[in-house]
């Protein structure tokens, strides 16, 4: 079954990847939804190559996500709908980068990355604000994860 939003369909691979395969769809905080989907493959590209899969991972994310979320903004008319997460998918997969593969850690990158990308220290509101379209939607969200990548450095001084 497909549902249909202003011009674009649920089966429509922009929507697929921008939803991050429904997650984005799933009721309150599809923010969050997205974060936590994006956890398992983190731990599943990190146990296959390590980080530097990762990070690769994270810059093919990036770019599909610019791409997805470039159509589904044009198509649906919004700024940055809160069903697209595939910006939160690239942004808690470049914190995860700086955490051991351990599920504290996880979590904590977890909740790094969601409390930078809600709260929007600056620059990241400034992004949010004032870069359109499809990068708009992506660049908020990586540098939400800069603040999360400092924090999961600062963390792995204490863990050490």
């Amino acid at each position: 079954m497909s549902y249909r939003r202003d011009g674009i369909t649920s089966l429509h691979p922009a929507t697929i990847a921008a939803t991050w395969f429904g997650a984005g769809l799933l009721p309150k905080a599809p923010g969050t939804w997205g974060s936590a989907a994006a956890l398992p493959f983190a731990w599943v590209l990190v146990s296959l190559g390590g980080r530097p899969l990762l990070l690769i991972a994270t810059l093919v994310c990036f770019l599909v996500g610019w791409w997805a979320s470039a159509v589904y903004v044009a198509r649906t008319h919004a700024s940055d709908p809160s069903e697209v997460v595939i910006d939160e998918v690239a942004g808690q997969w470049l914190v995860l980068a700086l955490a051991p593969l351990d599920p504290f850690a996880y979590l904590a990158g977890f909740a790094l990355f969601r409390l930078f990308d809600v709260w929007k220290p600056w620059p990241v509101g400034w992004a949010d604000d004032r870069i359109g379209g499809g990068l708009g939607v992506m660049a908020d969200d990586i540098l939400a994860a800069g603040y999360g990548l400092l924090g999961m450095a600062a963390l792995g001084l204490v863990w050490r």
